[in-house]
């Protein structure tokens, strides 16, 4: 701090000086330029740098004012394949020899009551192929599971896990929330 305190008072000093040195030749006004950097907090939404694909565990306000309904919606991790306990390896009809897990999160901010689902969560591939939930729940699926079909009061959220019969050599790029005809995208990213 002594340091800041010398050089600041020399920076003073030298400006003082040359004030006082001048001649009496009047010279422009000097122009004083100001740059603001603004950086998104962590957890904002900043859909610009990835074309509308969030970062993962960004929270997303969702707002239907005509019904009320105020809720936030959040990834916040993706894992392939499951580090936990696993359970029974999927089936052949279910398209994966390995299960990946997402962690979520939705709150109900206000309004009335809402229902959550695993139903509008899936996983987008960059080929375009999707996985949907199984739906799976119970038994030896990984734990805590996202609820179905659960209600949740305003001011209330409820979190957990959503399994997914995925291939264990291809790894998704996205995880979609798409609820109706509008969707949500959070980044799956390389590991």
């Amino acid at each position: 701090m002594h340091v800041r305190t010398v050089t600041l008072a020399g920076a003073l000093l030298t400006v003082v000086t040359t004030t006082a040195c001048s001649s009496g030749t009047a010279k422009p006004a000097p122009t004083v330029t100001v740059t603001k950097t603004v950086t998104a907090a962590p957890g904002s939404e900043d859909t610009k740098a990835n074309d509308g694909v969030l970062p993962m565990g960004t929270k997303k306000a969702i707002n239907d004012d005509a019904n009320d309904v105020h809720i936030t919606v959040q990834a916040i991790e993706y894992q392939q394949p499951y580090k936990g306990p696993q359970p029974q390896k999927p089936d052949d009809f279910q398209g994966g020899d390995t299960w990946a897990t997402i962690s979520i999160k939705v709150c109900n901010i206000s309004g009335p009551n809402i229902s959550v689902s695993q139903t509008p969560w899936s996983l987008a591939y960059k080929d375009g192929t999707s996985i949907e939930s199984t739906g799976l729940s119970g038994g030896d699926m990984p734990k805590p599971e996202f609820p179905m079909d659960k209600p949740v009061k305003a001011g209330r959220c409820a979190s957990g896990l959503v399994a997914y019969p995925v291939p264990s050599g291809k790894k998704p790029e996205r995880i979609v929330y798409a609820p109706d005809t509008d969707s949500t995208e959070w980044a799956i990213t390389k590991s």
